[in-house]
C-alpha cells in the first residue's frame, strides 16, 4: 500500500459499493502451516458459491492439486440473517445479480479479497484464484481489478460483470496484453446461470486472457470428477502444480 492508501498494481478507481457498506474479508481457513507448506508452488485463493463456506470450496484442492498450499476465504455477506441455513455465506446482496447490481457487487467483493490478499500472502508469492460459481466470477474478476498479482485463475461454473458502471473493471485493457491462463468450466445442463450468460463469459475470456474452456454434458451447476481430471492437466501443463497425487 502507497502513502495515498492506494494498494499498488490495481488501478486507481473507486467505485461506490450497492448499499454503501464495505466489504471485509475476516475468515479464512488456511491449509498447514498457515498456507506454507509447499512455499516453492503457487498458492490457490479458494472463493466459494453462495450458501456455502470456505471450508466446503477448499474440498476441490484434494482433488485438483493437493501439494499446493492455499487460503480458502469466507464471503463477508451472512446468509444466516436472512434466514438461510446456518454457515451460509455470500458475496453478493443476490445469488446472480444482474446490470449496475451486479458491476458495484462484483467490484466491491473484487477489492476486498484483494486487500486480503495484499495483507496475508507474501508479495513474491504466485497467487491462483479458483472460484466455484460467485467466486468463479470473482476469480475472473481479480484479474479485472489486478491482473499482476494473479498467476492464473479457475472458474468453475462463473459469469461475468457486464461492465456498465465505470471503473468497476478498470484493468480490461491491461489484462489483454498479459495473456493470464484462465480455465473455464461449466455444466450443459447448467440451470443457474443462462447459457447465454456461459457463452457471454467464455467469448470475453478468448478476447482478454490465454482460455482453456471445457463443457461437460449432463452437469448441472456443479463440479464434476471429469472437471477435476481436466483442471488438474491444465495446472501441470502451465506448471502451477507438480501432478504428484
Amino acid at each position: 500500500m502507497n502513502e495515498a492508501g492506494n494498494f499498488l498494481g490495481r488501478e486507481s478507481t473507486v467505485v461506490p459499493g450497492r448499499f454503501g457498506e464495505p466489504l471485509e474479508v475476516t475468515h479464512a481457513y488456511m491449509s498447514p502451516k498457515d498456507g506454507g507448506a509447499y512455499p516453492q508452488r503457487p498458492i490457490f485463493l479458494c472463493l466459494h458459491g453462495w450458501g456455502s463456506n470456505e471450508d466446503d470450496i477448499a474440498q476441490i484442492m484434494r482433488y485438483v492439486a493437493p501439494f499446493n498450499d492455499f487460503a480458502s476465504l469466507r464471503a463477508p455477506l451472512v446468509l444466516q440473517e436472512q434466514g438461510i441455513m446456518p454457515g451460509a455465506y455470500s458475496w453478493f446482496h443476490d445469488s446472480v445479480p444482474v446490470g449496475e447490481d451486479l458491476d458495484r457487487d462484483m467490484y466491491a467483493a473484487a477489492v476486498a479479497i484483494d486487500e486480503w490478499v495484499d495483507a496475508h500472502i507474501a508479495k513474491d508469492r504466485d497467487v491462483v484464484p479458483l472460484g466455484f460459481s460467485q467466486g468463479g466470477a470473482l476469480a475472473v474478476h481479480l484479474l479485472r481489478v489486478n491482473p499482476q498479482r494473479y498467476r492464473a485463475a479457475v472458474s468453475l461454473s462463473g459469469f461475468l460483470a457486464p461492465g456498465m458502471v465505470k471503473g468497476a473493471a478498470p484493468a480490461d485493457q491491461k489484462l489483454e496484453e498479459l495473456e493470464i491462463p484462465v480455465f473455464y468450466g461449466y455444466g450443459e445442463a447448467d440451470a443457474v446461470i443462462p447459457r447465454y450468460e456461459l457463452n457471454a463469459a467464455a467469448a470475453w475470456l478468448e478476447e482478454h486472457t490465454w482460455l482453456t474452456m471445457k463443457t461437460y454434458r449432463h452437469l448441472d451447476h456443479a463440479v464434476s470428477v471429469p472437471e477435476f481430471n481436466d483442471i488438474k492437466q491444465w495446472l501441470i501443463m502451465n506448471n502451477i502444480s507438480s501432478g504428484v497425487i
